[in-house]
């Protein structure tokens, strides 16, 4: 099952990945980005600081499932967000307008990738051109992409070790990325797939794609 969480930063070109079946989940905010994307969410999920009354009032009479949290609480609204889905069976899970100025949530919400419960799970946030992704030691991940594009692997909390990867320009076989060292940056597509493999470890895997189709 696939679910689309559509938080309140910045969203631009994804309309071409979200398709009818998929739950949609406005995150606050994010119900803006719903409203003008013409899309009906599933539910709307948040303390709503960030929607007026009238908003949420007119949010409810559509039919829209409301749950509200208050405002101090040990969970940002993404998280909860996340919660959700995966209750709801959700193990291809886009997450939309999770990055913006406010650089606190911005990383929070990137580091949420790495939460237990997603372990297994299928994560990507989009944000424009860009995704990012994370891989678990044990894994190996399909990429897609264009010639052209980048990928980067930056290792999280402690260095990747026997990283492999295919369809790359620089090779990587059996290689050590160390935590907070910029090796695994700014690496390209060769072909229209990359396959990253982790023995063990966290990495962020993010792309830069220079053209339309994430």
């Amino acid at each position: 099952m696939r679910a689309v969480i559509i938080a309140n930063g910045v969203i631009d070109g994804f309309l071409p990945v979200i398709f009818p079946e998929d739950i949609v989940i406005a995150v606050d905010g994010g119900l803006r980005h719903c409203l003008k994307l013409k899309l009906h969410p599933h539910t709307l999920i948040g303390d709503m600081d960030s929607l007026s009354s009238e908003e949420i009032e007119a949010a409810t009479r559509s039919g829209i499932r409301i749950r509200r949290y208050p405002a101090r609480k040990d969970y940002t609204d993404m998280e909860l967000a996340l919660h959700s889905v995966r209750s709801m069976g959700a193990d291809d899970i886009v997450l939309m307008g999770a990055l913006g100025a406010r650089w606190d949530m911005t990383i929070a919400n990137i580091m949420l990738l790495a939460a237990p419960e997603l372990a297994g799970c299928r994560v990507r946030i989009l944000d424009g051109m860009q995704e990012i992704s994370l891989v678990r030691g044990g894994e190996t991940r399909r990429f897609e992409g264009n010639v052209g594009d980048l990928l980067s692997l930056i290792p999280l909390r402690t260095d990747a070790q026997n990283v492999c990867v295919t369809g790359l320009e620089y090779p990587l076989c059996g290689e050590t990325l160390h935590f907070s060292a910029t090796r695994g940056i700014s690496n390209v597509f060769r072909d229209q797939t990359a396959t990253v493999f982790l023995e063990e470890g966290l990495m962020l895997c993010v792309i830069q794609h220079f053209a339309e189709g994430i």
